[in-house]
């Protein structure tokens, strides 16, 4: 297992909608490994394959504490159960930037797991937030699509002005 690029925002690559996976097969488990590996690296708790430019629809979650309760979810659909919370999101695109997003409390997903077998799960709180913002990545959506042009502006300024001074000192 390989950590991958995380792309990072405004790459235009973001936007790209991601296709649905046809078969699981060893190459999408062998992804599935290095999107965990990548995630763990970062440190994150969740990673979609858009954020590694791979247009799949494959994302990966572990909010636990521990880092040992791993998550593949594989043409994930969410379901909105009920409720809404006000959550402080950040997002290994978008490094080094927390803003408070609403989301759906509750949720139900079904979706494939690494070895292709079918899966439903109830999320609620943390763990919903996070499967909901990997599932906006891959519909090429980012948490900054919730906030005002002005907050979105100034974000992207920011992180310009961070990627220029990176190449300067390279």
């Amino acid at each position: 297992m390989a950590p991958l690029q995380i792309l990072r925002y405004p790459d235009p690559r973001l936007r790209t909608r991601a296709q649905p996976v046809g078969e699981v097969t060893e190459e999408i488990r062998e992804l599935v490994g290095d999107m965990f590996a990548t995630m763990y690296a970062a440190p994150g708790v969740g990673l979609s394959a858009s954020q590694v430019d791979v247009h799949k629809r494959i994302i990966v979650v572990d909010v636990s504490k521990e880092r040992n309760d791993p998550h593949a979810f594989i043409n994930p659909e969410i379901e909105i159960i009920g409720g809404t919370q006000l959550l402080e999101e950040g997002c290994l695109s978008i490094p080094g930037f927390y803003e408070t997003v609403s989301r759906a409390d509750r949720i139900h997903v079904r979706a494939l797991d690494e070895h292709g077998e079918p899966f439903s799960l109830e999320a609620e709180g943390f763990l919903s937030v996070c499967i909901q913002h990997e599932c906006d990545h891959l519909e090429g959506k980012l948490f900054v699509d919730y906030l005002s042009n002005l907050k979105r502006g100034r974000i992207r300024k920011k992180l310009a002005k961070q990627q220029r001074e990176e190449r300067v000192r390279r």
